[in-house]
């Protein structure tokens, strides 16, 4: 009973026992055939024969080398052994050794061997390429031959990158080649003295075609490290590949004998394969996407799709005649929130019930009451930013700064100056023009840079003594809008607070930069400068204006703060103006708005 009446209670739990019922249940049955068919048939089939190809391709390499290392029986000869041994040869004992050299090449059919070479403690040596020869090198300062000298049974074999002009005994370079030396020493038989060596030269091209030929996945590719995990052979066209495996990092403890596993990279997963050549102890590394050896897994995969998409039609069909009987409070819910999205805020939902379309209605009621008290706080910051605005103008054409120009003018006058009043009028006419602008609040930069010089040019006239200007604005940034009387406020700032204070005469320049979405006004002084800790002062007052208890600090950071606030009103909280400076140098405070053509209006 208790199921029975939370089931009827819930619309979340109606559902959800309609959904295990139709779906859940033969899913897990599709999924579990599928999982079961895809471990047994995909992870022993492709290990299996990814590993299968692993193990030829080091057999082939063993193979080669083991039918290679046959030409080190001639270490055995007795004219080999004659010659390492002996301080002077014969000519037909040379011709002899390279006969023997020969015989062995056509008995076997050695197709990579490059070269095969003798050289005794001494530096004496014969090869195929250079016939008798003396090396100037002591043999035994090769890495390699000393350590031949001191475990005489070992075969070493040397891979390409290995292999340096310094251990060409004979002096014989292969251009364009990579090349394999397998070396051993010779003994003396009675003593078993090592009294030389024998170098057999392979061509490496050997193990692009074993690599080549065999392939893991649709795209895999081998490639071949020697012990010390250095790269011996990796396919050009897969070096980025093997790179950004190396980057990810193989775990050393996963290269150890034979196996495989799958490695997580940046990008796709690779699935790794590797094993050891016996005779060498390279590591033989297969890559392969993991996709495709996954492949098969596209089967099951259907397989799926099918179960599944026959679980939905059963399911939507059911749902369909059982969900008929729950949708009426849904559809009164609609058509109340159609109703407040027309804009009639008046629409209230009465829920009935206790689930969760009931509580749903009564969030629907919360958030309509919600958005009327957004929308009166939008317009309440509306009326403050229109009151900031009005600040501003006031702050801005004040009777102070009109009465001293009024002095000004008719101080000029009586001092018979008319070319000083005609400026001076012509600047103040300018001014009060570009101030009102009609009541827009936007203009042009171009404009604000215009009342900015006007008002530079009256306060100029006023304190010729002490003030010099400059406005160096890019033509191509003075297209751009900007909020009406953004500059004034503060030049008048850099003027009163700046150069009045300073002694001598002071400067005051506009110029302006851009980044990809802002463009920087900058007002600059060479006034007194502001200490640290008023700095700190200003700066707190200009982002948090309520909080500034100082009223030396809010009257002279008002006309600032006016403009952050109202430049973060329009934009955002990313722009507005930056104050800095260091006492004694100036002051400069830098405005930021966005880059936007279509902001004026």
């Amino acid at each position: 009973m208790r199921i029975t009446h939370w089931i009827s209670s819930s619309l979340r739990a109606k559902l959800l026992a309609l959904f295990i019922v139709l779906s859940t249940i033969p899913l897990i049955a599709v999924g579990l055939i599928s999982y079961q068919k895809s471990y047994t048939s995909i992870s022993s089939h492709s290990k299996a024969s990814s590993m299968l190809q692993a193990d030829m391709l080091g057999t082939n390499i063993d193979n080669l080398f083991k039918d290679t290392e046959r030409l080190l029986e001639l270490s055995n000869n007795p004219q080999v052994i004659h010659f390492l041994f002996s301080q002077s040869e014969t000519y037909q004992e040379a011709k002899e050794i390279l006969q023997t050299f020969t015989l062995y090449r056509d008995t076997y059919k050695y197709e990579d061997v490059l070269n095969i070479s003798l050289i005794n403690l001494y530096g004496k040596g014969i090869s195929e390429r250079r016939g008798i020869f003396q090396s100037n090198i002591n043999p035994l300062r090769n890495p390699h031959f000393q350590t031949l000298s001191q475990n005489p049974e070992l075969i070493l074999r040397i891979p390409p990158p290995l292999i340096s002009g310094y251990d060409r005994v004979d002096g014989f370079t292969y251009r364009n080649q990579g090349v394999i030396s397998i070396m051993t020493a010779v003994k003396q038989r009675i003593t078993h003295e090592v009294i030389g060596f024998i170098i057999v030269d392979l061509n490496d091209s050997f193990i692009k075609e074993f690599c080549d030929k065999m392939t893991i996945g649709t795209t895999g590719f081998f490639y071949l490290l020697d012990q010390q995990n250095n790269p011996i052979y990796v396919p050009p066209v897969q070096e980025a590949a093997v790179a950004l495996v190396q980057e990810t990092g193989l775990p050393a403890g996963e290269l150890s004998g034979s196996g495989s596993f799958v490695l997580q990279t940046a990008g796709p997963p690779w699935f790794i394969v590797h094993t050891s050549s016996l005779s060498t102890g390279w590591k033989i590394i297969g890559m392969a996407p993991l996709q495709e050896i996954v492949a098969e897994a596209n089967r099951i995969r259907q397989l799926i799709i099918v179960s599944v998409g026959l679980s939905i039609i059963f399911a939507i069909t059911l749902n369909y005649l059982l969900t008929r009987r729950l949708t009426r409070p849904i559809q009164l819910l609609q058509h109340k929130m159609r109703l407040t999205a027309s804009g009639y805020l008046e629409a209230k939902v009465k829920p009935d019930g206790n689930d969760e379309i009931a509580d749903l209605g009564q969030s629907f009621n919360i958030m309509v009451e919600q958005i009327k008290a957004l929308l009166e706080q939008s317009i309440r910051k509306q009326q403050q930013l229109q009151k900031a605005e009005l600040r501003t103008l006031q702050a801005q054409i004040n009777p102070h700064f009109l009465y001293n120009t009024l002095d000004s003018i008719v101080w000029m006058a009586e001092a018979g100056n008319n070319d000083g009043v005609i400026r001076i009028v012509k600047a103040l006419s300018g001014f009060f023009r570009l101030s009102l602008n009609k009541g827009r609040d936007w203009v042009l930069i171009r404009s604000e840079l215009a009342h900015a010089q006007s008002y530079l040019i009256i306060q100029q006239m006023r304190y010729r003594d002490i003030l010099e200007f400059k406005i160096e604005v890019a033509e191509e940034l003075q297209e751009y809008p900007i909020l009406n009387m953004t500059l004034q406020p503060l030049i008048e700032n850099a003027l009163y607070h700046g150069i009045k204070n300073k002694r001598g005469k002071g400067l005051i320049s506009i110029s302006g930069n851009t980044d990809a979405n802002s463009i920087m006004l900058t007002v600059a002084d060479n006034g007194i400068g502001i200490p640290g800790e008023r700095l700190m002062q200003l700066r707190e007052y200009i982002e948090h204006p309520i909080q500034s208890e100082d009223p030396d600090t809010a009257q002279n950071g008002f006309g600032l703060q006016n403009v952050h606030q109202r430049l973060q009103l329009y934009f955002g909280d990313e722009y507005g103006i930056r104050l800095d400076s260091s006492e004694g140098y100036g002051t400069q405070i830098t405005v930021r708005i966005p880059k936007n053509r279509g902001t004026l209006r």
